[in-house]
């Protein structure tokens, strides 16, 4: 294997992962859980350090990076939902932005033209957002830190944040598609 596939590799590590932190999550075992997060959520941040820093960019790994990050991402919020640790509706509305994230990525690479993987700043303070909450819910449910509040209004952020992205990214690659139709009929 070449370094410049290590970022995959990274990525395909973080998707093994989910399986055990949910695992974990549902048994109760929230020390495992959290740790096991935290080294998901630290694999998320090294991927793409590499990536950009000796230019590892590879198309598999544009995609890899989000599909693991949004698989991350909901399964965990699915599962704290499951066990009362975050409430159902913000876990709802973090999958469907995600369903429709990808739903309309799918819809403009076989539409329109191969998507190429441009996450928007809004969308990754999104995403460190939802990450620090898991890694925080995980740690008060294990060992009682942060405070409740805290997590509220953590979770206040990621509620704000998805609304914007979410709006951002159909607002953002609608125009695309309009623009791109456009330019094929003139």
């Amino acid at each position: 294997m070449q370094l410049r596939w290590l970022p995959n590799a990274i990525s395909l590590l973080r998707i093994v992962l989910i399986a055990p932190i949910l695992y974990y999550i549902l048994g109760k075992q929230y020390g495992m859980a959290l740790a096991l997060f935290f080294v998901a959520g630290f694999s998320d941040g090294l991927d793409g350090y590499l990536a950009k820093t000796f230019n590892w960019h590879t198309r598999l790994g544009a995609l890899l990076d989000p599909i693991a990050d949004k698989l991350l991402v909901a399964g965990a919020f699915v599962t704290l939902a499951i066990q009362g640790l975050i409430p159902v509706w913000l876990a709802t509305l973090v999958v469907v932005r995600d369903a429709v994230i990808v739903g309309g990525a799918l819809a403009y690479n076989f539409l329109i033209k191969p998507v190429q993987g441009e996450p928007t700043t809004v969308s990754k303070l999104n995403t460190m957002l939802e990450l620090t909450l898991v890694l925080f819910v995980l740690s008060r449910a294990g060992y009682g830190w942060p405070d409740r509040i805290t997590i509220v209004v953590l979770g206040a952020a990621v509620l704000v944040t998805v609304a914007i992205s979410g709006t951002d990214y159909v607002w953002s690659w609608s125009q695309r598609a309009r623009r791109s139709r456009h330019a094929q009929e003139t």
